[in-house]
């Protein structure tokens, strides 16, 4: 096995992870970030909301601290159980949208039929694919704090946006994310396995972080994989070995044919021409 090394993390808000219904820690950097914000107006927002239990980011918040909260879902029976589940909560409202980035479907046209501030705490955003997008599209709410999906299978260095269609669910890059983050005005403060935590610019600096980069917050890499070549026309991975959502293993296939497989500089005789002759070939089909 291809052993992969990595560097020696250690983000600041980590030691703060805990899980009430979060998925990898977000409850607990959720409750110390508002802490250090200090200005509270006990609203959060959350899309897609799921249950509003199970990998909820804001049910700690409304459970707990008595928030008032718009839980956003567009799955028909993820829904009914979330009308279930807050059926006795008067202070959240929940809302059967799919949350998009034009027109009607945009997250600004469904909060302005709420009550929440425009400033309210927090936003989670979770929808498998289009997160960017619709945070890009939010133009007239400017929440404190920013709990977002990334494709964690993704490694810090590339910087991938997935295109802007509602039908296409790929997701992005945090480094991607990262960038979108800064446009708009909000620095990362921590990333977990598989959400970026950014707070509004003003309140960076309350929370003592020298390096706001993904590099630098950003600790478990276990779902990346590391794709390479060897000089013989192979192709080799390292790190994570399987199909992240649909978990089967992973297989990596080179288009160099197996007789051709080798060292090109070293080949002799027929493999020579050979080679030279395959290569010719798909220059031409170019």
């Amino acid at each position: 096995m291809t052993e992969v090394r990595l560097p020696d993390i250690r983000p600041p808000l980590e030691q703060y992870q805990e899980n009430v219904t979060s998925q990898c820690g977000e409850d607990g950097v959720i409750r110390h970030a508002l802490e250090v914000i200090g200005e509270r107006d006990r609203w959060c927002v959350e899309f897609g909301a799921a249950d509003g239990v199970h990998a909820s980011n804001t049910f700690a918040l409304i459970d707990r601290d008595g928030y008032s909260a718009v839980l956003i879902e567009a799955d028909a029976a993820s829904f009914d159980a979330l009308q279930r589940n807050t059926a006795n909560r008067p202070n959240v409202t929940p809302l059967r949208r799919l949350v998009g980035f034009e027109g009607p479907d945009r997250l600004d046209a469904i909060l302005a039929g709420t009550p929440v501030p425009h400033d309210f705490d927090l936003l989670s955003i979770d929808i498998d694919g289009n997160d960017f997008h619709v945070w890009e599209a939010l133009a007239d709410y400017r929440p404190k704090l920013v709990v977002i999906e990334y494709n964690p299978t993704i490694p810090n260095e590339v910087d991938f946006i997935q295109a802007r269609e509602q039908a296409v669910t790929q997701g992005s890059s945090l480094t991607a994310i990262a960038r979108l983050a800064e446009h708009k005005g909000y620095r990362l403060i921590h990333a977990t396995t598989v959400n970026g935590i950014f707070v509004d610019a003003p309140y960076f600096d309350r929370f003592g972080i020298v390096d706001s980069s993904p590099a630098a917050l950003r600790k478990d890499l276990s779902l990346v994989t590391w794709l390479f070549q060897t000089y013989d026309g192979n192709l080799r991975t390292a790190g994570y070995d399987r199909m992240r959502w649909h978990d089967v293993p992973l297989r990596m296939h080179s288009a160099v044919p197996h007789l051709l497989r080798g060292f090109p500089p070293s080949f002799t005789g027929a493999r020579r021409t050979a080679w030279r002759a395959w290569r010719a070939l798909r220059r031409s089909r170019r």
